[in-house]
Protein backbone atom coordinates (compact mmCIF):
# COMPACT_ATOMS: atom_id res chain seq x y z
CA UNK A 1 0.00 0.00 0.00
CA UNK A 2 1.33 3.42 -0.95
CA UNK A 3 2.12 5.91 1.83
CA UNK A 4 -0.75 8.22 0.86
CA UNK A 5 -3.33 5.56 1.71
CA UNK A 6 -2.06 5.10 5.25
CA UNK A 7 -2.59 7.11 8.41
CA UNK A 8 -1.50 10.78 8.24
CA UNK A 9 -1.12 13.25 11.14
CA UNK A 10 -2.16 16.59 9.64
CA UNK A 11 -0.60 19.51 11.54
CA UNK A 12 -0.94 23.28 11.36
CA UNK A 13 -0.37 26.31 13.59
CA UNK A 14 -1.40 29.94 13.51
CA UNK A 15 0.97 32.40 15.16
CA UNK A 16 1.63 35.95 16.29
CA UNK A 17 3.72 36.62 13.18
CA UNK A 18 6.04 35.10 10.59
CA UNK A 19 9.40 35.04 12.40
CA UNK A 20 10.21 31.47 13.40
CA UNK A 21 12.72 32.65 15.99
CA UNK A 22 10.53 35.04 17.95
CA UNK A 23 6.85 34.61 17.15
CA UNK A 24 4.51 32.44 19.19
CA UNK A 25 1.87 29.80 18.60
CA UNK A 26 -1.74 31.01 19.01
CA UNK A 27 -3.70 28.04 17.69
CA UNK A 28 -2.71 24.54 16.66
CA UNK A 29 -4.38 21.44 15.30
CA UNK A 30 -3.41 17.81 14.82
CA UNK A 31 -5.91 15.71 12.90
CA UNK A 32 -4.99 12.06 12.37
CA UNK A 33 -6.77 10.93 9.23
CA UNK A 34 -6.89 8.20 6.60
CA UNK A 35 -6.00 4.55 6.66
CA UNK A 36 -9.67 3.56 6.77
CA UNK A 37 -9.97 4.65 10.41
CA UNK A 38 -11.97 7.42 12.09
CA UNK A 39 -10.42 10.88 12.29
CA UNK A 40 -8.83 11.81 15.61
CA UNK A 41 -8.84 15.58 16.09
CA UNK A 42 -6.86 17.63 18.59
CA UNK A 43 -6.99 21.42 18.80
CA UNK A 44 -5.41 24.07 21.00
CA UNK A 45 -6.09 27.73 21.68
CA UNK A 46 -2.92 29.06 23.26
CA UNK A 47 -2.19 32.07 25.42
CA UNK A 48 1.14 33.06 23.84
CA UNK A 49 2.15 35.25 26.77
CA UNK A 50 2.57 38.31 24.56
CA UNK A 51 0.27 40.72 22.74
CA UNK A 52 -1.12 39.34 19.49
CA UNK A 53 -0.55 41.99 16.81
CA UNK A 54 -3.62 43.31 15.03
CA UNK A 55 -2.25 42.07 11.72
CA UNK A 56 -2.06 38.51 13.04
CA UNK A 57 -5.56 38.73 14.51
CA UNK A 58 -6.82 39.88 11.10
CA UNK A 59 -5.48 36.62 9.65
CA UNK A 60 -6.60 34.02 12.18
CA UNK A 61 -9.23 35.90 14.18
CA UNK A 62 -7.80 35.38 17.68
CA UNK A 63 -7.40 38.48 19.85
CA UNK A 64 -5.09 38.92 22.80
CA UNK A 65 -8.11 39.15 25.09
CA UNK A 66 -9.58 35.88 23.89
CA UNK A 67 -6.25 34.06 24.08
CA UNK A 68 -5.72 35.25 27.65
CA UNK A 69 -9.21 34.39 28.83
CA UNK A 70 -9.75 31.09 26.99
CA UNK A 71 -6.30 29.86 25.98
CA UNK A 72 -4.10 27.22 27.57
CA UNK A 73 -0.82 28.44 29.04
CA UNK A 74 1.79 28.28 26.29
CA UNK A 75 4.18 25.90 28.05
CA UNK A 76 1.38 23.40 28.71
CA UNK A 77 -0.01 23.61 25.18
CA UNK A 78 3.37 23.28 23.50
CA UNK A 79 4.18 20.25 25.64
CA UNK A 80 0.89 18.61 24.63
CA UNK A 81 1.39 19.38 20.92
CA UNK A 82 4.92 17.98 20.91
CA UNK A 83 3.84 14.86 22.80
CA UNK A 84 0.95 14.28 20.38
CA UNK A 85 3.13 14.63 17.28
CA UNK A 86 5.98 12.63 18.78
CA UNK A 87 3.71 9.72 19.59
CA UNK A 88 2.34 9.67 16.05
CA UNK A 89 5.84 9.56 14.56
CA UNK A 90 6.90 6.80 16.96
CA UNK A 91 3.82 4.88 15.83
CA UNK A 92 5.01 5.22 12.23
CA UNK A 93 2.50 7.93 11.26
CA UNK A 94 4.03 10.86 9.36
CA UNK A 95 3.30 14.49 10.13
CA UNK A 96 1.73 16.28 7.17
CA UNK A 97 2.33 20.02 7.24
CA UNK A 98 2.16 22.53 4.42
CA UNK A 99 5.41 24.53 4.53
CA UNK A 100 6.53 22.31 7.39
CA UNK A 101 9.74 24.30 7.75
CA UNK A 102 7.77 27.16 9.30
CA UNK A 103 5.41 25.21 11.55
CA UNK A 104 7.96 22.75 12.87
CA UNK A 105 10.66 25.37 13.41
CA UNK A 106 8.21 27.56 15.34
CA UNK A 107 7.28 24.55 17.46
CA UNK A 108 10.95 23.78 18.06
CA UNK A 109 11.68 27.34 19.21
CA UNK A 110 8.63 27.35 21.46
CA UNK A 111 9.84 24.13 23.08
CA UNK A 112 13.24 25.66 23.73
CA UNK A 113 11.65 28.87 25.02
CA UNK A 114 9.94 26.95 27.82
CA UNK A 115 12.70 24.45 28.51
CA UNK A 116 10.68 21.55 27.13
CA UNK A 117 11.72 18.44 25.28
CA UNK A 118 11.56 19.26 21.58
CA UNK A 119 9.99 17.07 18.90
CA UNK A 120 13.48 16.32 17.60
CA UNK A 121 14.46 15.14 21.07
CA UNK A 122 11.36 12.97 21.34
CA UNK A 123 12.10 11.11 18.12
CA UNK A 124 15.87 10.83 18.74
CA UNK A 125 17.00 13.52 16.34
CA UNK A 126 16.49 14.46 12.73
CA UNK A 127 16.91 10.86 11.59
CA UNK A 128 13.76 9.96 13.48
CA UNK A 129 11.58 12.64 11.91
CA UNK A 130 8.87 11.54 9.50
CA UNK A 131 7.30 14.46 7.64
CA UNK A 132 5.36 14.99 4.42
CA UNK A 133 5.24 18.55 3.10
CA UNK A 134 2.75 19.06 0.26
CA UNK A 135 4.48 22.32 -0.67
CA UNK A 136 7.77 20.53 -1.30
CA UNK A 137 5.99 17.73 -3.17
CA UNK A 138 4.01 20.15 -5.33
CA UNK A 139 7.13 22.06 -6.32
CA UNK A 140 8.85 18.79 -7.18
CA UNK A 141 6.11 17.24 -9.31
CA UNK A 142 5.01 20.49 -11.01
CA UNK A 143 8.18 22.54 -10.96
CA UNK A 144 7.40 25.02 -13.70
CA UNK A 145 3.76 25.82 -12.91
CA UNK A 146 3.32 29.58 -12.65
CA UNK A 147 1.42 31.36 -9.92
CA UNK A 148 1.17 31.36 -6.17
CA UNK A 149 2.05 28.30 -4.09
CA UNK A 150 0.11 29.41 -1.01
CA UNK A 151 -2.09 26.73 0.49
CA UNK A 152 -5.32 28.25 -0.78
CA UNK A 153 -3.94 28.37 -4.34
CA UNK A 154 -2.46 24.89 -4.22
CA UNK A 155 -5.81 23.60 -2.97
CA UNK A 156 -7.53 25.32 -5.89
CA UNK A 157 -5.08 23.73 -8.31
CA UNK A 158 -5.80 20.25 -6.97
CA UNK A 159 -9.55 20.97 -6.71
CA UNK A 160 -9.61 20.66 -2.92
CA UNK A 161 -12.11 22.76 -1.02
CA UNK A 162 -10.73 25.07 1.67
CA UNK A 163 -13.50 27.16 3.20
CA UNK A 164 -11.79 28.43 6.35
CA UNK A 165 -8.24 29.35 5.40
CA UNK A 166 -6.06 30.20 8.41
CA UNK A 167 -8.15 28.09 10.72
CA UNK A 168 -5.54 25.63 11.99
CA UNK A 169 -7.75 22.56 11.72
CA UNK A 170 -9.08 23.46 8.25
CA UNK A 171 -5.55 24.15 6.98
CA UNK A 172 -4.23 20.91 8.47
CA UNK A 173 -6.95 18.81 6.84
CA UNK A 174 -6.47 20.61 3.53
CA UNK A 175 -2.73 19.86 3.63
CA UNK A 176 -3.46 16.17 4.16
CA UNK A 177 -5.87 16.18 1.22
CA UNK A 178 -3.27 17.82 -1.02
CA UNK A 179 -0.70 15.21 0.05
CA UNK A 180 -3.18 12.43 -0.70
CA UNK A 181 -4.06 13.90 -4.10
CA UNK A 182 -0.40 14.21 -5.09
CA UNK A 183 0.34 10.70 -3.88
CA UNK A 184 -2.68 9.34 -5.71
CA UNK A 185 -1.86 10.97 -9.04
CA UNK A 186 1.96 10.92 -9.19
CA UNK A 187 3.09 7.35 -9.75
CA UNK A 188 6.74 8.29 -9.32
CA UNK A 189 6.08 8.92 -5.62
CA UNK A 190 3.94 5.89 -4.88
CA UNK A 191 6.79 3.40 -4.65
CA UNK A 192 8.67 5.35 -2.00
CA UNK A 193 8.58 4.27 1.62
CA UNK A 194 7.77 6.96 4.17
CA UNK A 195 11.43 7.04 5.20
CA UNK A 196 12.59 7.39 1.61
CA UNK A 197 9.98 10.07 0.94
CA UNK A 198 11.11 12.07 3.98
CA UNK A 199 14.78 11.78 2.98
CA UNK A 200 14.03 12.78 -0.60
CA UNK A 201 12.17 15.88 0.59
CA UNK A 202 15.27 16.96 2.54
CA UNK A 203 17.15 16.94 -0.78
CA UNK A 204 14.33 18.50 -2.80
CA UNK A 205 13.88 21.32 -0.26
CA UNK A 206 17.57 22.16 -0.52
CA UNK A 207 17.44 22.10 -4.33
CA UNK A 208 14.34 24.31 -4.40
CA UNK A 209 15.93 26.80 -2.02
CA UNK A 210 19.12 26.91 -4.11
CA UNK A 211 17.10 27.57 -7.27
CA UNK A 212 15.17 30.40 -5.63
CA UNK A 213 18.37 31.88 -4.19
CA UNK A 214 19.92 31.94 -7.66
CA UNK A 215 16.82 33.63 -9.03
CA UNK A 216 16.95 36.29 -6.31
CA UNK A 217 20.61 36.96 -7.02
CA UNK A 218 19.88 37.45 -10.72
CA UNK A 219 17.20 39.96 -9.73
CA UNK A 220 19.63 41.83 -7.47
CA UNK A 221 17.70 40.81 -4.34
CA UNK A 222 19.57 40.17 -1.12
CA UNK A 223 17.16 37.86 0.75
CA UNK A 224 18.64 34.67 2.12
CA UNK A 225 16.66 31.54 1.28
CA UNK A 226 16.63 28.82 3.91
CA UNK A 227 17.30 25.33 2.59
CA UNK A 228 17.13 23.30 5.78
CA UNK A 229 14.01 21.15 6.15
CA UNK A 230 11.84 20.26 8.05
CA UNK A 231 13.37 22.10 11.04
CA UNK A 232 15.83 24.98 10.71
CA UNK A 233 18.83 24.18 12.94
CA UNK A 234 19.13 26.18 16.13
CA UNK A 235 20.49 28.80 16.25
CA UNK A 236 19.46 29.89 12.75
CA UNK A 237 22.37 31.24 10.78
CA UNK A 238 22.66 33.56 7.82
CA UNK A 239 19.97 36.10 8.67
CA UNK A 240 16.22 35.95 8.26
CA UNK A 241 15.25 33.51 5.48
CA UNK A 242 12.81 34.51 2.81
CA UNK A 243 9.42 32.83 2.63
CA UNK A 244 10.11 30.09 0.11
Amino acid sequence: MSWHKGRLAAFDIETTGVDTESDRVVTAAVSVVGGGLPTESHAWLVDPGIEIPAGATAVHGVTTERARSEGTAAADAISEIVETLGQEIMDGVPIVAFNARFDLTCLDRESRRYGLESLLDQVDGSGGMLVIDPLILDKKVDQFRRGSRKLVDVCAHYKIQLDEAHDANADAIAAARVAYRIGDTKEELQGLTLRDLHDQQVLWAAEQAKSLQEYFEKQGRTEMVEGAWPVIPFPAEGGAPADV
